[in-house]
């Protein structure tokens, strides 16, 4: 199972990635050295929305997806899912 989210980080901004461990990537995000480079600066991060994919490419080229949206639609799908 892969998955594709979004975090809303402690400044309000959103960041959108894909995994495979997501309990462990959002460990990451939060806490570790290795998170992303944004949300280290910017912690801590909430979970918003989440995707399930059978495969990596799905999820990726769902993530490719999302980030090209705006803030205004990237909110539009996270309150649909809510």
């Amino acid at each position: 199972m892969f998955f594709t989210y979004i975090l809303q980080c402690a400044d309000d901004t959103f960041y959108v990635g894909c995994a495979n461990d997501l309990e462990k990537r959002l460990k990451q995000h939060n806490g570790a050295k290795c998170g992303a480079h944004y949300t280290k600066i910017r912690r801590p991060v909430e979970l918003k929305y989440l995707e399930e994919f059978d495969n990596i490419a799905d999820a990726r080229a769902r993530e490719a997806e999302i980030k090209r949206y705006t803030r205004a639609e990237k909110l539009d799908l996270i309150n649909k899912k809510a």
